[in-house]
């Protein structure tokens, strides 16, 4: 999907951005249709894939517009066997500004009459389609609202987290934690860092349909973030650590007053165990979980189909 907030982000901080997305694929290639990177001057972020695919794109990203068919192998190299076809744009505040939803389409010329189909069934019925070339004009869904992510503690689980999470674009991320000092020197675009001496009281107003990842460096903590948790609502709520641990935050809970299926809504222990116990491991297990989660929610009680703990 076109992520029209990370594009307005870069061209804010930046003035003049280019974007690229895999329009069209044949055979093999390195990325999917509708993969994307944004390009500036001394920068991009988001990747296409493919190595001298993308370092092309990106050189050639300010001299190019529209769509490119490139042949992986022949031109490029590459081992894969496929081509892709590359639509090439630039952008400032202006032409940001003029993007409407939910879908944009644009291409040379008058919009042809399957363009306008795609267009009205979205119109009419909701239906968002997948991002697709049609006679020369390209398709594309804009990114609906992200969920809420709120992630707490900045320590090691939590930095490895934000690596992996920061350029997914189905969630708006906060990080909190006690002291600004907390934090990595530099915290990725697009994270909002939240430094607070009293966290459990943010967190009683935290919005009901956000996502909760409860990993700070003190059980006393963690424990007081899920008693407010539970008092508040949350879309999904998970709590790192063993089983022995949620055994014992579970009767904590209960005396303080919480019922056995309100304490059930929270996720413990997180993750994918299989995967190891290192930062990295855990934060890989979580976001595939989150992932999957979002994506078959029905309703707001959560399965956990993966379990993985950290003492």
């Amino acid at each position: 999907m076109f992520d029209l907030a990370a594009l307005g982000s870069a061209v804010e901080a930046h003035g003049h951005v280019a974007r690229v997305v895999i329009a069209e694929v044949a055979g093999s290639a390195p990325r999917e249709v509708g993969a994307s990177m944004l390009v500036w001057d001394g920068g991009q972020s988001g990747t296409i894939g493919g190595g001298t695919l993308e370092y092309e794109a990106a050189r050639h990203a300010f001299a190019r517009s529209g769509a490119t068919r490139h042949a992986l192998g022949p031109e490029l190299g590459q081992c894969c066997g496929g081509s892709v076809t590359l639509w090439t744009e630039q952008f400032n505040a202006a032409a940001v500004t003029a993007i409407t939803g939910p879908v944009y389409a644009r291409g040379p010329g008058d919009c042809p009459l399957s363009v306008h189909r795609v267009l009205d069934k979205a119109r009419a019925q909701g239906h968002l389609p997948d991002t697709q070339l049609q006679q020369g004009w390209l398709i594309e869904p804009l990114a609906q609202d992200r969920t809420p992510l709120w992630i707490w503690g900045a320590g090691h689980v939590g930095r490895a987290l934000v690596t992996i999470l920061q350029d997914l674009p189905e969630f708006e991320i906060t990080w909190i934690d006690t002291a600004p000092d907390r934090f990595p020197q530099t915290v990725p675009d697009g994270v909002t860092p939240l430094p607070t001496p009293d966290p459990a009281r943010l967190a009683a107003h935290a919005p009901q349909e956000a996502m909760h990842l409860v990993l700070t460096y003190s059980h006393e903590l963690d424990l007081a973030l899920c008693h407010t948790l539970l008092a508040r609502g949350f879309a999904f709520a998970g709590l790192i650590g063993s089983a022995t641990k949620w055994a014992r935050f579970r009767k904590r809970l209960r005396r303080l007053g919480h019922p056995d299926a309100r304490i059930d809504g929270i996720c413990c222990p997180i993750g994918q165990k299989s995967l190891g116990k290192s930062p990295a491991s855990i934060a890989i297990g979580v976001a595939a979980q989150l992932l999957s989660q979002k994506q078959n929610r029905d309703g707001t009680r959560w399965e956990t189909p993966f379990s993985a703990s950290r003492a």
